[in-house]
């Protein structure tokens, strides 16, 4: 199989050596050309005909912006994974970056002790990034994954959701905004989501969603109190649970130990909501490396709730939909544009007449 070919552009002379030395290490990887700026990088990509370009947030003469608008003319399906800092500036223009196109970012190291240090962050970071989007990454063997017996058509039909979980990563800032700006204000269900994001990063997007959706989306809070229509978005590097408090049930963080590599990890949400919500549970698994949700998911079915996966053509990497699929816990599989709809035909599922009509219409 051919090396994956990459154009890296960046205007620090320093990052562009410390990439192309970590990803020429990778037998599976060829750094075909960098570039300075984006002037030169659209150029360059005519040229040599990259399989993905890194391209850095902040750059003279042509920013990564421009130079994304610029680049999707050009060829509108290559992968681009953006280079941003962990900074308010990096997370608002990488959000913009995914919006214009962009189809992943990592962030630059920050107060990490030695090059050692910076140059293994990067290398673990962008190196399975660059892999997925090229498609050189299979789905993960369920192995010792026990599957619950299928919930039967009427119980599944007549069982009423208390709740919404999703789980999602890769390309799931547009996944989000898709799917949340489809739900009326009056949906009857409270969201709690885990996008796999830094801090800063969760806050900006939850903003950015609120902004421009009928619901209501925040970041979650330690203690903050789940009601239908508003959607609460796990912080960067806090895992968030729910649990009951008195009469109601609210949201807890912590900052235990990463799970798959992640914190927030979809399968602590997951496994909190399938405790408290049982067979009133309604989850979902969007686009996103890896398999991040598959426990959780089991652990939703075993309580006899309900799991949806994205399917694979609309996902920007089916990694984790694709191992919920694989392991054969997904009750439906729906392409993105469908996946709203389903949920109001849920979520309408033993409710009043008055959210009946708002979802016929």
């Amino acid at each position: 199989m051919s090396k994956i070919r990459v154009l890296v552009v960046d205007d620090s002379v320093v990052i562009r050596r410390m990439v192309t030395d970590l990803l020429s290490a990778d037998p599976d990887v060829e750094v075909v050309g960098v570039a300075a700026n984006g002037k030169l990088a659209l150029a360059k990509i005519e040229q040599l005909a990259p399989d993905l370009v890194t391209l850095d947030v902040e750059m003279p003469e042509m920013d990564g912006l421009e130079t994304l608008v610029h680049l999707r003319k050009l060829r509108p399906k290559l992968p681009v994974i953006m280079f941003s800092t962990l900074t308010e500036r990096g997370a608002s223009a990488t959000l913009e970056a995914l919006a214009r196109g962009a189809s992943d970012y990592v962030t630059k190291p920050a107060n990490v002790g030695s090059v050692t240090q910076a140059q293994t962050q990067i290398r673990d970071e962008l190196i399975p990034r660059i892999k997925a989007l090229c498609g050189r990454v299979g789905l993960p063997r369920p192995a010792a994954v026990s599957v619950a017996p299928p919930v039967p058509p009427r119980l599944a039909l007549q069982t009423r959701a208390d709740i919404l979980a999703i789980g999602v990563s890769t390309g799931g800032p547009n996944a989000l905004s898709a799917l949340l700006t489809a739900l009326p204000a009056d949906f009857p269900l409270p969201i709690v989501i885990v996008q796999h994001m830094p801090p800063v990063f969760t806050r900006f997007l939850a903003d950015r969603l609120s902004a421009s959706c009928h619901l209501e989306v925040k970041e979650g809070e330690d203690g903050g109190i789940l009601r239908p229509g508003l959607v609460w978005i796990a912080p960067g590097n806090f895992h968030m649970l729910v649990r009951r408090v008195g009469t109601e049930v609210c949201l807890a963080l912590n900052q235990d130990s990463p799970e798959n590599s992640c914190r927030p990890a979809v399968d602590p949400l997951f496994r909190s909501v399938a405790q408290l919500y049982g067979t009133h549970t309604l989850s979902l698994v969007l686009t996103g490396m890896g398999h991040d949700g598959r426990q959780g998911a089991e652990m939703i079915r075993r309580a006899f709730g309900h799991v949806l996966a994205q399917d694979e053509a609309t996902s920007v990497v089916w990694g984790m939909p694709g191992a919920v699929v694989a392991a054969g816990l997904a009750d439906r599989v729906l392409p993105l544009d469908q996946i709203a709809d389903e949920l109001m035909r849920r979520a309408q599922v033993g409710r009043s007449l008055r959210f009946a009509q708002s979802v016929a219409r």
